[in-house]
């Protein structure tokens, strides 16, 4: 029996957080597959969860308490399994840990189970870049055909349902958020292969200021041992430094002026270069790791090219939920040729940089209706729609032969959809839709 089944095989699990993006639905079924009891708590009412209950309803060994909490289910257990996302201070958390309960995160489980295994584990965080860096990462290992698997912070997928697949000597990818990095804390490990790409305002409506949200962030290297890597972005590296890494935290070099990529913009070669450092650490040639960028396709929702239609680029750039981010998207296109759809939920995040870039280099701004455009609006000239339908034909009436559509919205997406993924899939049917 494999160790990763010992593990659960027979316990009574609760699962903190149920959810509607899949990660959950698959963590419940992976360990309702491997003989565990398991009981799913959320907040939220069994007809709001009604699509990822019924995913779950031929399990047997799957129980639901929904539309609120007990505690008996967190102080009268094996083990709780938590939500990325769960507040710091739930109640619920501190009741488990309280009866000694032992806490854990999915995605920290599984690279606890693969490292037993003897797998390598990759691990790339930071404000920005973290997707783009982690899927190039995982592409070069793939053309190069290495056995490798992509992890963590991915759109439906249970990472943790992902550990049956793993051999010794594969190498596991992992794009790691402030909150997953809670469970590596908790576990007291961190990747073999660490990236932190940068370190900037984000998730002030979860953390209390910024060296809560750094202290999380600090998980990927803070149980590393001398012979890991620990690869950093310029902007981060003091701030790492002072933490006392084991490990002494290297600078990328750039990429050869000679590389092509076929994702747009200055930061995308700087993610390039963070990506190449954690190849070469894993000993992949040279001339593998400059296919493997160069037939990098970018991932969708970041600066992702869409479609042209009359003549006017579409990109699709739903995941620069930050205002630093749309920042770095206005940079990658020449000035003046850019209508911007922007405008979400505010994460209470300074707008100065966003207001003056807009200023300088949007032919046309476009808003969605939110908090955080709320704050915008009075800055730049813009209409707010309700819908992002009313918002994408407001754009391309304005749009001339040669201009980009850029969605970009630099803000959460709370409020006109379920969430960010949502409203990917709305911009994307959209623009598929288009005459």
């Amino acid at each position: 029996m494999p160790s990763y089944q010992e593990f659960f095989k027979g316990k009574k699990i609760t699962m903190l957080g149920l959810g509607l993006l899949g990660r959950g639905v698959g963590d419940a079924e992976f360990l309702a597959q491997m003989g565990a009891e398991v009981s799913v708590t959320d907040m939220k009412s069994e007809k709001e969860l009604e699509v990822s209950v019924e995913k779950l309803r031929q399990y047997p060994n799957i129980t639901f308490f929904l539309g609120g909490h007990q505690t008996a289910d967190f102080t009268k257990c094996d083990m709780v399994i938590k939500a990325a996302g769960v507040p710091l201070a739930s109640s619920q958390i501190s009741e488990a840990r309280s009866a000694g309960v032992p806490v854990y995160m999915s995605t920290a489980l599984y690279a606890k189970f693969a490292r037993e295994m003897g797998a390598r584990i990759v691990g790339v965080t930071g404000t920005r870049g973290k997707s783009t860096v982690t899927n190039m990462i995982f592409h070069t290992l793939q053309k190069g055909g290495y056995p490798s698997h992509l992890g963590g912070n991915i759109r439906g997928i249970s990472t943790l349902a992902q550990i049956r697949e793993v051999n010794s000597g594969d190498i596991c990818v992992l794009e790691l958020d402030s909150w997953q990095l809670q469970g590596f804390g908790d576990l007291q490990m961190s990747p073999d292969i660490a990236v932190f790409t940068n370190f900037m305002p984000d998730h002030l409506n979860y953390y209390p200021n910024m060296n809560a949200y750094f202290a999380d962030k600090a998980n990927i290297f803070k149980y590393q041992t001398e012979r890991d890597t620990l690869v950093v972005g310029e902007s981060v590296i003091d701030l790492v430094r002072k933490a006392i890494p084991v490990v002494n935290p290297t600078l990328p070099s750039p990429i050869p002026l000679d590389l092509q990529l076929l994702v747009p913009g200055e930061h995308n070669r700087y993610n390039a270069a963070l990506a190449a450092a954690a190849l070469k650490a894993l000993k992949i040639p040279e001339d593998v790791v400059r296919m493997g960028l160069e037939t990098f396709p970018g991932v969708e929702g970041r600066l992702q090219f869409m479609r042209r239609v009359n003549k006017v680029s579409i990109y699709n750039d739903n995941n620069a939920t930050t205002p630093e981010a749309t920042v770095a998207a206005l940079s990658s296109f020449p000035e003046r040729t850019i209508i911007l759809i922007a405008g979400g939920s505010d994460k209470g995040l300074e707008l100065d940089e966003l207001v003056e870039m807009i200023q300088r280099t949007c032919k046309k701004v476009v808003l969605l209706a939110g908090t955080g455009t709320a704050k915008l609006q009075p800055s730049v000239i813009a209409n707010a729609h309700d819908t992002l339908k009313g918002a994408l034909t407001e754009a391309l009436e304005a749009a001339q032969p040669g201009d980009t559509v850029l969605f970009s919205p630099a803000f959460a997406s709370f409020g006109m959809f379920k969430n960010e993924y949502d409203r990917n899939d709305q911009f994307v049917a959209l623009v598929k839709e288009l005459k």
